[in-house]
C-alpha cells in the first residue's frame, strides 16, 4: 500500500495537464521498459505496455485537469483523506496509474493501456488501434469504492462562434465578479447543487437592466462546473455586491458590447444542470455545462458546453436543443469530440469482478455513471472483449477540493488482485 502511495507522489511532481503530458509519456515508457516490458507509442501518444500473453487489461488515462496550483501539486493526508494544496489532485486518474506501477514492479503478466487526454474528450481512446491480446479490459477510472460500473454516458462539446461590435457605453464602469466557488466534475457533480459562476454572474447581469456587457471571462474546463466568472460592465445605475457576487468601481470607459444584452438574456435562459433523471439507476440521465464564456479584444465571443446522456438518441435531442438555442441568439455552432455511451452490459466478467469486490468490502453493486468513461469508445474498437470499471473513491474531481480516500486506494488494490488471480 505505501508504494502505491509513493508511485502516486512521484506522478505528482510530473506535469500531466491535458496536451501537456510528455514528461509523464516518457518517465511510464522509461519505468515499464526498466521492468522488461514491451511498449508501444502510438502517433497520439496512448501507451501500451505488455508482458507475457495476458488475458486482462487494465485501462486508465494518464493526463488530469490541472486546476488551482496544479500542475504545481503538494500533497497531504487530513483524516485518511489525500488532497492537495489549493490544486487539484490528479487522483483521477494516478490512482490508477500508481496502481499499474506497483503490479509493473512485481512483473505481472498483464497489458496495461494508458490513454492520452482523455480530460478533453476522449482523445487518446478514439484513436486507440493496438492489437491487444487481451480478453478482458478493466477501466480503473471509477470513483466510488465496492460498486461496479458497467455503463457510462456519452457526451459532446457544443462550441458557438459570434462576432459582435463595440459601440460607446455609457455610466460608471465596475468588475462585477463571482470568486472561488467550489467547483466539481461536470458530470459526477452535475446533480450535487453546486452554484455554476457564470450562471450566478448571469443572474445579476440580467436583474440589472441598465448594464452594459464590455467584456467576460468566466469558466475554466470544459468538463469542470464553473467555479469564476467575471465582466466588465457600465451602467447607469450605481451596482453594489449581493451573495457570491462582487462588485468594485473601475476607472475607466471602455466601449460595450452592441448585442450584450443578448448574451446576458442568453445565459439567463440557458438551462445549465440536470435536464432528466435516471430513476432506475439514480442518476442524471440527461444534463449540460454552461462550461466557458470568453470575450476577445475585437468583439469575438465564445460559448463552450459539456453535453451528457446515458443514451444516443438523448444525447442528439440535447445538442439539437443546444444548437437551436445557440443560433436564436446569433451564434454559430459546432459540436465537437462526440463519443458514445457505454451500454450496461451484465456478463461472466462484471459478475466475476462483483465478487471479487464483495470480498473485500462485504458488499458491491452494478452501476452506471453520468461520466465519460473510455469504455464506450474502446469498446466500439474490440467488440469481443468484455469491460468493467472499478476505483477508489475520490470526492471533487476536476476541482481543488479533490480528494481520495487513502483506505479505500489499499481495498481496491486488494480488489484488483483477487480479479487478476482469476483470470
Amino acid at each position: 500500500m505505501s508504494q502505491i502511495i509513493e508511485h502516486f507522489k512521484t506522478l505528482t511532481q510530473i506535469p500531466h495537464c491535458s496536451k501537456e503530458a510528455d514528461a509523464l509519456l516518457d518517465f511510464l515508457v522509461a519505468f515499464a521498459k526498466e521492468r522488461n516490458y514491451a511498449v508501444e507509442v502510438d502517433a497520439v501518444k496512448n501507451i501500451l505496455t505488455t508482458k507475457g500473453n495476458p488475458t486482462l487489461c487494465l485501462q486508465a488515462h494518464y493526463d488530469m485537469v490541472c486546476m488551482g496550483k496544479a500542475p504545481q501539486i503538494e500533497t497531504y493526508v487530513e483524516e485518511g483523506w489525500m488532497k492537495a494544496k489549493d490544486a487539484s489532485l490528479g487522483a483521477d486518474n494516478g490512482m490508477a496509474i500508481a496502481m499499474m506501477m506497483q503490479l509493473m514492479d512485481e512483473g505481472r503478466e498483464l497489458e496495461f493501456l494508458l490513454t492520452s487526454d482523455e480530460e478533453i474528450g476522449l482523445i487518446g481512446a478514439s484513436e486507440v488501434a493496438f492489437e491487444l491480446k487481451s480478453k478482458f479490459m478493466l477501466n480503473l477510472d471509477s470513483e466510488d469504492e465496492a460498486e461496479v460500473y458497467i455503463g457510462c454516458a456519452g457526451g459532446a462539446d457544443i462550441t458557438a462562434f459570434k462576432q459582435d461590435t463595440y459601440v460607446d457605453g455609457s455610466g460608471l464602469c465596475y468588475e462585477v465578479a463571482v470568486k472561488g466557488l467550489v467547483g466539481g466534475h461536470s458530470g459526477v457533480d452535475i446533480d450535487k447543487g453546486i452554484p455554476s459562476a457564470i450562471k450566478v454572474l448571469g443572474e445579476y447581469l440580467y436583474a440589472n437592466e441598465t448594464i452594459q456587457l464590455a467584456s467576460i471571462y468566466a469558466g475554466e474546463r470544459r468538463n469542470s462546473i464553473p467555479a469564476n466568472a467575471v465582466a466588465i460592465v457600465r451602467s447607469e445605475k450605481v451596482l453594489s455586491s449581493s451573495g457570491d457576487v462582487t462588485v468594485r468601481v473601475l476607472n475607466e470607459s471602455p466601449k460595450v458590447f452592441k448585442e450584450g444584452r443578448e448574451l446576458i438574456k442568453m445565459i439567463h435562459g440557458f438551462k445549465h444542470g440536470v435536464h432528466a433523471q435516471n430513476k432506475a439507476m439514480g442518476i442524471p440521465d440527461v444534463s449540460i455545462n454552461l462550461a466557458i464564456i470568453t470575450a476577445d479584444e475585437g468583439g469575438g465571443l465564445k460559448i463552450e458546453t459539456s453535453a451528457r446522456a446515458m443514451d444516443a438518441k438523448a444525447l442528439d435531442r440535447l445538442t439539437v436543443e443546444t444548437t437551436v438555442l445557440f443560433e436564436s441568439f446569433g451564434f454559430t455552432v459546432e459540436v465537437e469530440d462526440k463519443y458514445p455511451a457505454w451500454k450496461p452490459d451484465v456478463s461472466d466478467f462484471t459478475n466475476l469482478v462483483s465478487e471479487e469486490m464483495k470480498k473485500v468490502f462485504g458488499k458491491t453493486k452494478m452501476m452506471a455513471i453520468h461520466a465519460g468513461l473510455e469504455c464506450g469508445v474502446i469498446a466500439e474498437k474490440y467488440p469481443n472483449m468484455k469491460f468493467a470499471s472499478i476505483g477508489p473513491t475520490i470526492r471533487y474531481p476536476h476541482s481543488t477540493r479533490e480528494m481520495v480516500n487513502v483506505e479505500s486506494v489499499a481495498n481496491t488494490y486488494e480488489v484488483l488482485e483477487g480479479i487478476i488471480a482469476c483470470l
